[in-house]
């Protein structure tokens, strides 16, 4: 049988009625790994296979047998992003030769969620090296370990992002879903630009033990998904109160016990939507999508109120900026004393291994953001509190509460990335133009992206975001306009964009 775009209840229909057991389709995917990712298109998406995912897929068929399916994540083979622990045989490298051999000694949070759920964890997916935090020029989708990832629609394209290999392996068919961590677009970007539905929760809704840290305040991890359905399911065996994060004990009363029962095709009809026009008016072909899809969420009977300006915020400003470098330099440290193993002591020496080997690491950009975190001090320092309330101030009491409040609206929409992809460039890194990326993520709230469109080929996105734990609410409005539309289209792998 064909490896086809399977969702996950077509997967579990599949396994319930002997066509497809879990194993065969480990095999299936690690073959097509290595037709699609490895040669082939070369993706290299997929910085690591699990060894033991067959018979862990094995173990699952013969448990489904005897007892029956733990949910509907049996079986169910996942990538999780390279910045994720997973006490396996597969390493936890952050995309950088510095860590290779660094083998976690406990899951992270979310993989215990998969794992628990009975979901495969089939590998590690390729990133952009320690998420964005090395070079003030950094390419999306390159790590020194992995290479550049590429953007299955259009390989000579970027794949946006520091969880690029996550969403390119969804995109391509490379696994079922996987999971990225984001702290200021890093899931939606990426899932955006390879055309597939991500969500970056509310800080605290899921578990970040165990995941490679930037910045406290707005990290988290999160799901992508080829549709919306699959993302609910995925969601829903993430969140819970993890005993290492404190911060999910603010989750509590705030989860949903099953995020499907929000997939209602009727979810638009009556939801009041701002429109955010000053985070659009980057690229023409992208105004275009986003003002058809208005149409769209108009005629599913949303009421529009265009325009709703007052959230934007500039993309890693100077507050976040100065709030990232802080709290990259304490997370990271605080990481490598949790791992004593690591081949990396602190953020100092990864910045001494990293001269050492300048020839393999730092072949086309430097790293400028490592050494301009290392000179920062403490969390203690009036520097850090200033622009942590500054961040706070600008995302929430006078950007997006304040827009939703003055205009009385149940969520923001806006394009996900402000053009399409634009060309991959080693030289002179990424080219980011608009999106939206920043206010929700620079407050911590709850943000989707859903396929929109296409322009020359590559996709675009809609983004709905909102205020703290409305993530039900917004799976809602998300699955209606993706089933009104079917925007979504599989990669072509086309060469270059043709104009």
């Amino acid at each position: 049988m064909a490896l086809e775009e399977f969702t996950i209840n077509e997967l579990q229909d599949h396994f319930a009625d002997g066509a497809w057991a879990s194993a065969d389709l480990c095999k299936a995917y690690i073959r097509r790994i290595e037709d699609i990712d490895q040669a082939g298109p070369t993706l290299r998406s997929v910085i690591e296979v699990n060894p033991d995912a067959i018979a862990i897929g094995q173990a699952l068929d013969e448990e489904r047998a005897s007892t029956g399916p733990r949910g509907p994540l049996h079986g169910v083979p996942i990538l999780v992003k390279d910045s994720i622990d997973t006490a396996d045989k597969t390493m936890t490298t952050a995309g950088s030769l510095a860590m290779v051999g660094h083998i976690a000694i406990q899951d992270a949070f979310v993989v215990e969620r998969l794992r628990d759920a009975g979901a495969v964890i089939l590998g590690k997916a390729n990133m952009t090296e320690w998420s964005y935090m090395r070079s003030t020029r950094t390419c999306s989708g390159w790590s020194s370990r992995g290479g550049q990832v590429r953007n299955p629609h259009v390989l000579d394209r970027s794949p946006s992002g520091s969880s690029s290999g996550s969403a390119v392996a969804v995109a391509a068919n490379l696994c079922m879903a996987a999971i990225g961590a984001e702290v200021d677009g890093s899931i939606v970007r990426p899932s955006s630009t390879n055309g597939i539905v991500g969500i970056k929760p509310t800080v605290g809704l899921i578990g970040r033990s165990g995941v490679m840290p930037v910045a406290a305040p707005q990290d988290t991890a999160g799901p992508m998904a080829r549709t919306v359905a699959d993302l609910a399911t995925v969601l829903t065996a993430l969140t819970g109160i993890d005993p290492r994060d404190p911060a999910t004990e603010e989750a509590a009363g705030h989860t949903a016990d099953d995020y499907r029962s929000f997939l209602d095709p009727n979810a638009l009809d009556g939801a009041r939507l701002g429109v955010a026009r000053d985070l659009m008016g980057a690229h023409e072909g992208v105004d275009a999508v986003i003002d058809a899809a208005i149409d769209t969420l108009r005629g599913l009977g949303a009421e529009i109120v265009d325009p709703a300006n007052g959230c934007a915020v500039p993309l890693f400003g100077a507050a976040e900026t100065e709030l990232c470098l802080y709290e990259f330099k304490a997370g990271i440290n605080r990481y490598f004393a949790e791992h004593p193993t690591s081949p990396v002591r602190d953020l100092e020496d990864l910045i001494r291994q990293n001269r050492v080997r300048a020839d393999e690491i730092m072949p086309y950009f430097q790293q400028e953001l490592l050494e301009m975190a290392q000179a920062k001090g403490g969390l203690d320092e009036p520097a850090y509190r200033e622009a942590k309330a500054e961040c706070r101030r600008l995302s929430r009491t006078d950007g997006i509460d304040k827009v939703m409040r003055t205009h009385r609206l149940d969520a923001i929409i806006a394009p996900t990335d402000g053009t399409p992809a634009w060309a991959i460039d080693q030289l002179t890194g990424d080219h980011i133009l608009g999106g939206c990326s920043s206010p929700p993520a620079m407050a911590g709230y709850p943000h989707i992206t859903v396929p929109a469109g296409m322009v020359h080929g590559l996709p675009v996105a809609l983004s709905f975001f909102a205020e703290a734990w409305q993530e039900g609410k917004l799976i809602g409005y998300a699955y209606a306009f993706e089933q009104a539309t079917n925007a979504r289209r599989t990669p072509a792998f086309k060469p270059t964009v043709t104009v």
